[in-house]
């Protein structure tokens, strides 16, 4: 039997809350493809922006307009991005002074991506976030970590699905991300999501599908395999690639991983899919592949476009809980060659440019699985049984109602609501969407055991990645000449700390860690912001493109008052007691 969202609701209780289907906006966005983007709205009264769900990330960033310049940018920049009109008038970014509610924290560099090389900077703080536009019935959090992006690397805002905290003092003072906080206010019934990006080629345009606390069992095939959540957290949601196949290319079938398997990060974020060299020499083999070294991408010519059209060649990719080929249990996504037929527009190329979704990647902490996958896989991600399921995503004509439901925390009763209690739901047995079983005490020891068979064989090959990290954390002692900085602004505390000479750093928990500009002889970088200078008196400058954030720092050798930045028609200021500007770089 199945029942939609609205009988969910009202079988929902005080204790039971039922999951939220996040409605997507009937908006394609991107300027790397064309994708079903979702609403949300930030700020007090809110400002809304079209953003894409990041499954590697756990924080909200949006466009600010410092993003869309008078020179070199389209006039119509501001929509491209993802900015929705504010109070009647088309804008070009997230503006702080018209939030009654936002409390800035600092610029910071962005932390997401940056082993894959994007770059930018943050005008980091807090504000209320939603989901949806206003009186729509979406959710809502107060005091959410909220970053305005300017750096194109990022050209679309990103909403989050992590459930990390941040932290921008010490790790006594973790800021909840969205979904942490709509599970600890009982709005959500897990730690939890399904999701897939939709598919603009497929039918009439179908749109993403995205549920928070559950899943959407209409839109995907059951699978029998389980993932455990990678052995390290900062690359969760890593499976197992054992092969790769191409049908019907201009070389006939043909094997697209040539060097065998490997772990792969799967990340929403991106849209592309980060390959050894190997695999992308073979790919453009077998799809008549020009590789263009200004911007790292593989090109279509329009000749060879028609006839891969003609041919309609698919890729296969056989996932596993183990890397190796033809070993434990598979689990095989069918793509078409039309979710690689992609276009990528200003700022990558000044025209639309046909490419080939595939990027090559230095070693394999860079190995890593897009959105261009996820247009054809359904993925459902329980961070509270540290696994995931991937399974290939429905495409009828007409698409079937929504079928939504909940996954119950571990410590559920399965029967709760009628609804589901497990992690992976229909993937332990292999159930239709009509008929789900609850997990057996077994199934739960067999996912420990995978947990661990998938820690040994990821220990290696996750070993630099580790190792840096415990850099990080190292450097992440708080020291015990720490001092305070004040926004005058707003009233908001927060720790500068002397680290190495005169580098102070900020402190953020599970890999986020905040740190600001690191001076490099006389010169820091903000990297999309600007440039800082040292001019040997203790004092900096800072532009960023545009102007927005502007101005001079003074620290140990000024008289202790920083100018930081330039918020519309205000200043805020930031007292620096013998210490260094505490805005900058972030991890």
């Amino acid at each position: 039997m199945r029942w939609p969202h609205r009988s969910l609701e009202k079988r929902a209780n005080a204790t039971t809350p039922s999951p939220f289907s996040f409605s997507p906006s009937q908006s394609w966005d991107g300027n790397d493809g064309s994708w079903s983007t979702f609403i949300v709205r930030v700020g007090s009264p809110p400002q809304d922006f079209r953003v894409l769900p990041s499954t590697e990330g756990q924080e909200t960033w949006i466009p600010v307009p410092e993003g869309c310049t008078a020179t070199g940018d389209p006039s119509n920049c501001g929509s491209l991005r993802g900015v929705m009109p504010f109070n009647g008038v088309a804008g070009s970014g997230f503006l702080v002074n018209k939030s009654s509610t936002w409390i800035s924290n600092g610029i910071f560099t962005l932390d997401l991506e940056y082993n894959l090389g994007y770059q930018g900077s943050g005008l980091y703080g807090f504000d209320t976030v939603g989901l949806q536009i206003e009186n729509s019935g979406g959710l809502s959090q107060t005091h959410q970590v909220v970053a305005g992006v300017a750096s194109k690397d990022f050209y679309l805002g990103i909403f989050g699905l992590g459930p990390k905290p941040a932290n921008f003092s010490t790790y006594s003072d973790p800021q909840p991300s969205f979904m942490k906080q709509l599970r600890d206010n009982n709005q959500i019934p897990s730690l939890s999501y399904g999701y897939t990006a939709g598919a603009v080629y497929r039918n009439d345009k179908v749109l993403a599908s995205l549920t928070l606390g559950g899943y959407d069992a209409s839109r995907f095939q059951p699978s029998s395999v389980t993932y455990a959540f990678g052995a390290d957290d900062s690359r969760s949601l890593t499976v197992g690639v054992q092969n790769i196949l191409g049908l019907n290319t201009l070389n006939n079938a043909v094997r697209l991983l040539p060097d065998g398997g490997n772990y792969f990060l799967i990340d929403s974020t991106v849209p592309e899919i980060w390959l050894p060299k190997s695999a992308c020499d073979a790919f453009a083999s077998a799809f008549g592949l020009t590789y263009d070294n200004k911007t790292d991408r593989y090109l279509v010519n329009d000749t060879v476009h028609d006839r891969l059209l003609s041919l309609n060649p698919t890729i296969t990719f056989s996932l596993g809980t183990s890397s190796t080929p033809n070993s434990g249990p598979t689990q095989n996504i069918v793509l078409p060659y039309a979710a690689f037929d992609l276009q990528a527009s200003y700022p990558i190329y000044q025209n639309a440019t046909k490419y080939f979704p595939i990027r090559r990647a230095a070693n394999d902490t860079q190995y890593t699985i897009g959105r261009t996958f996820l247009q054809e896989a359904y993925i459902i991600a329980d961070y509270e049984r540290q696994n995931f399921t991937v399974a290939q995503a429905v495409f009828s004509r007409p698409m079937p109602a929504s079928d939504i439901r909940a996954i119950h925390p571990p410590s559920a009763n399965s029967s709760t609501n009628g609804t589901n209690s497990a992690s992976s739901i229909p993937v332990h047995q292999g159930l239709n969407p009509g008929a789900i079983a609850g997990i057996a005490v077994g199934t739960v020891a067999a996912v420990l055991l995978i947990a661990g068979i998938v820690f040994l064989l990821v220990f290696r090959k996750r070993k630099q990645h580790r190792e840096r990290e415990k850099r990080v954390s190292a450097a992440a002692a708080p020291p015990s000449d720490s001092t305070f900085s004040e926004d005058k602004k707003h009233g908001t505390l927060y720790t500068s700390n002397e680290v190495s000479g005169d580098t102070a750093r900020h402190e953020m928990p599970n890999h986020f860690v905040h740190r600001p500009s690191e001076v490099d002889g006389d010169t820091s970088k903000w990297s999309g912001a600007g440039t800082q200078e040292m001019d040997g008196n203790g004092i900096s400058r800072a532009e960023m493109e545009g102007s927005g954030y502007s101005g001079m720092y003074k620290g140990q050798h000024g008289d202790d008052r920083a100018k930081v930045h330039e918020i519309g028609d205000g200043i805020a200021y930031h007292e620096l007691p013998g210490s260094e500007p505490a805005a900058g770089e972030k991890r």
